[in-house]
């Protein structure tokens, strides 16, 4: 495998594991929609060190979500679940971020922090069996 790509997937995949640290710090001072926000971006950033592996990316979001669903969950390289989680986390996400008077609870928090948490530990299996990661 080309070293810059392997580099990247490593680069996007500690990005990841940032965004879940941050989240759950975020979570614990109660910096809920914060919190959501990062957890997304865990899953978001993990997708992106899969989908590169196959020469893949896309500024937007929808376009990453896509090709991770095509590529990985329909050919069964992850479980349906994982798909879910996305799914789940990115409508979240937008309604957090983006509605007004959304108020974001500290159930919703860690449901969004154990889906990242899960989607993060699953990516990085994969990744080492891929021998991206030791």
């Amino acid at each position: 495998m080309e070293g810059s790509i392997k580099e990247l997937s490593v680069y996007r995949f500690s990005k990841a594991r940032e965004d879940a640290k941050a989240a759950e710090i975020m979570l614990i001072e109660a910096i809920f929609k914060a919190s959501i926000n990062r957890s997304y971006y865990a899953i978001f950033h993990a997708m992106r060190a899969v989908t590169i592996l196959k020469g893949f990316d896309s500024s937007k979001h929808s376009g990453i979500i896509a090709y991770f669903n095509k590529e990985f969950i329909k050919t069964g390289e992850f479980d349906k679940i994982y798909s879910k989680i996305v799914k789940a986390a990115s409508l979240l996400r937008e309604k957090s971020d983006y509605e007004d008077f959304y108020v974001a609870s500290k159930q919703d928090a860690i449901i969004q922090l154990d889906n990242a948490k899960q989607f993060v530990i699953i990516v990085e299996e994969y990744l080492k069996r891929k021998g991206i990661l030791n």
